[in-house]
Formats: C-alpha cells, sequence, structure tokens
C-alpha cells in the first residue's frame, strides 16, 4: 500500500503562521508538533527558519520571504529580456541578409 506524499499539498499561510507559533511555543519538537499536525516534519521545520529569518534573526546573509520573492522576480526578468535581446539579434541578422540581396 502506497502512502500519500505531502511534497504535492499546499498550505495556506494562516496554517503556516499558526504552525510556527504552536511549534516556538509548544514544550514538543518539531517533530512532535508536526506529527500532531500531518504535516512533514522538514516543511515545519523549514518554515520555522524562514520565520526566523523574516524576523531577522536567522543566519548572516540569509534572505527573508521578501527578499526571495524579489529575486525570483528579478531572474524571470532578467530571463525575459535574455530571450528578448535572442530574438532582436535573430531579426537583426536574418533582415540584414534580406538587405544585402
Amino acid at each position: 500500500m502506497s502512502k500519500k506524499s505531502n511534497s504535492s499539498r499546499r498550505y495556506t499561510a494562516e496554517f503556516k503562521r499558526d504552525a510556527i507559533a504552536l511549534a516556538r511555543s509548544s514544550e514538543k519538537t518539531v517533530t512532535e508538533v508536526a506529527r500532531d499536525l500531518g504535516v512533514s516534519a522538514e516543511s515545519l521545520r523549514g518554515w520555522v527558519k524562514q520565520a526566523k529569518a523574516d524576523r531577522g534573526e536567522g543566519v548572516p546573509g540569509e534572505l527573508t520571504s521578501v527578499e526571495r520573492e524579489e529575486l525570483t522576480r528579478l531572474r524571470r526578468q532578467c530571463r525575459e529580456q535574455q530571450q528578448t535581446i535572442e530574438i532582436l539579434g535573430k531579426a537583426t541578422a536574418f533582415f540584414a541578409r534580406e538587405t544585402m540581396r
């Protein structure tokens, strides 16, 4: 019998916020809290770690959620601009060949 993985589940921001608060205030380990909530221990650990970073308590150099979102947006924008430059370069080469005929 196969057990369905939680890796594809999405949790609401409110659920994550409540789970983090419970993990921080509970006398239980993160693994025990995760088991009680029905989430993977690694997911809860990641949420707690990210919450620490967002509060400025993380490891030096660790990105906050806002910084991660901005980095993702900037990477996407850079990729789109690179594609645009590539297309324009091909179009320039095509029209240069056409005008030389």
